[in-house]
């Protein structure tokens, strides 16, 4: 690969992805860059991505960016976990939440001793010894320099765009606002060396980031990255998104509502409702779907249904030649576990910490790839697996999602946890092994055995632990507020603020 510095870069396409990797950029290596993004404001954007998980506090950190301000300007409401409801079984659900769950020992996860005291008669519900998804179930939140209290956000995402928008051109950051009619290469290289617009003007390039969503105009268009298709495991290809007015206070946790052929989301903001439906086409056409939709909202429309068409999976190469792809360029997993936007700013922030001033070099780019490919495959495997391990059988659909091979890295798992209990997470994966109890669990998935240490600690003794911990987690979430009560006195925001 080539070796030129790199010290022009230039977005192509703005909306969540591009703003994120704008003020990324400008904030943290302004000075040594030049940075311009193009966006047409004739070029809507798919902007439903409005629920978020915990590493986006982290982000904001790095960017020094005020919570407070962040909320109001977004509209934002806090968000403890996932109420998945009708996943197991019709009439079934459970909470998947940020927290963590009991107390573990150096030898095994605290599930194990849940399942012993299961077995000995007093084991409560395996919600029941999070204080994050206690606190969600009871519509309570509060937080403070000194919680610990894990949590992330629900948002406006058109918002959050001008947001950061503001961020980034006070950092320096030259928008252009026009449509890109061709982008050119080097016809030896094939890198790309210009975006040309539809008003003449040319824009030169180092480094082109790829933030055009679906069509990948950089990526996919010009440099024939290819796709890798992962709808045999994640057959969902299709939602229809409609807002309408709050009708109840907002709650601090998204629903999942599973459906025939699909799923609805329900995201509550400060001041309206965030409301799809994720569906599988070949089960479900897209009036039966809007009309599925309608039928179980609640609140005024404000918004006309919206038919966003997709295929799950990743480009081959999410960093080809001088351009590195985010957001939806990169590829796509279906919003069930909020991973969209994190998706967005662990490739920003990759690309901070493999940035190539001096050329984008092989090992580089290949280091880059390969990172994002695995922690991609890992999330797709968490996702894969709420469709997989369930009992419902009602529907063709649900029927074909219980009876699909899935990846070996999943059976992997599966099969470990359903014969010794045991759940793991590696370096480069994103959800805990909390995550995955919570969600096996939740789902139906229930270990034959457990590790021996759960019988070493004494029955007795696990029986006082167990109780006397459950017991505190409740006194806890009974000192908070609820949830609305808090977000009025420390981030309220007024209805349609700009």
């Amino acid at each position: 690969m080539h070796s030129k510095p790199v010290r022009k870069v230039v977005i192509a396409g703005g909306g969540t992805a591009g703003w994120i990797a704008a003020a990324a950029l400008s904030r943290q290596l302004g000075e040594l860059l030049d940075i311009t993004l193009v966006e047409s404001d004739d070029i809507g954007t798919v902007g439903v991505g409005e629920a978020s998980i915990p590493t986006m506090k982290t982000f904001h950190k790095l960017l020094k960016i005020s919570e407070q301000e962040f909320m109001r300007c977004t509209e934002a409401t806090f968000k403890l976990g996932i109420s998945f409801e009708n996943w197991k079984d019709v009439g079934k659900s459970y909470i998947h939440s940020f927290g963590k769950t009991g107390k573990e020992t150096w030898l095994g996860e605290f599930h194990h001793f849940w399942l012993r005291a299961r077995e000995l008669g007093f084991g409560e519900d395996f919600g029941d010894y999070c204080l994050e998804l206690q606190a969600a179930r009871e519509g309570r939140f509060a937080t403070s320099e000194q919680s610990d209290i894990n949590y992330a956000y629900h948002l406006d995402a058109s918002r959050y765009a001008k947001f950061l928008r503001g961020i980034a051109e006070k950092e320096g950051v030259h928008r252009v606002e026009g449509k890109i009619s061709q982008v050119q290469q080097d016809h030896e290289t094939g890198d790309i060396v210009a975006l040309q617009l539809d008003s003449g003007e040319r824009l030169e390039g180092d480094l082109f980031i790829d933030c055009t969503g679906f069509r990948g105009l950089l990526i996919e268009q010009t440099l024939h990255t290819g796709y890798e298709d992962w709808s045999h495991w994640l057959p969902c290809d299709r939602a229809v998104a409609v807002q309408t007015s709050s009708t109840q206070a907002a709650v601090p946790y998204t629903r999942s509502i599973a459906q025939d052929s699909g799923w609805q989301w329900q995201i509550p903001l400060q001041h309206r409702m965030g409301n799809g439906l994720v569906y599988c086409s070949a089960y479900m056409s897209d009036e039966q779907a809007q009309a599925a939709l309608l039928a179980n909202i609640s609140g005024d429309r404000l918004t006309e249904p919206r038919l966003i068409k997709f295929r799950t999976g990743r480009r081959r190469k999410v960093w080809n030649k001088n351009c590195v792809a985010l957001g939806l360029a990169a590829g796509f997993l279906e919003p069930l576990e909020s991973t969209s936007i994190h998706l967005i700013m662990i490739g920003v922030t990759r690309l901070l910490q493999l940035f190539p001033f001096n050329g984008c070099h092989t090992s580089l780019v290949n280091q880059f790839n390969q990172v994002s490919a695995d922690e991609m495959e890992k999330i797709r495997d968490f996702i894969v697996l709420h469709y997989k391990v369930t009992q419902r059988a009602d529907s063709a659909f649900w029927r074909q999602c219980a009876q699909m091979e899935v990846p070996e890295s999943l059976a992997h798992r599966l099969e470990l946890f359903k014969s010794d209990a045991q759940a793991y997470q590696t370096d480069s994966e994103l959800f805990r092994v909390d995550s995955w109890t919570q969600v096996m669990l939740g789902q139906g998935l229930m270990p034959d055995d457990y590790h021996p240490v759960a019988r070493a600690m004494g029955d007795e003794y696990l029986k006082k632990f167990m109780l006397e911990y459950r017991q505190s987690l409740q006194k806890m979430v009974q000192s908070m507020p609820l949830h609305h009560e808090f977000i009025a006195q420390y981030c309220s925001s007024s209805p349609g603020r700009d």
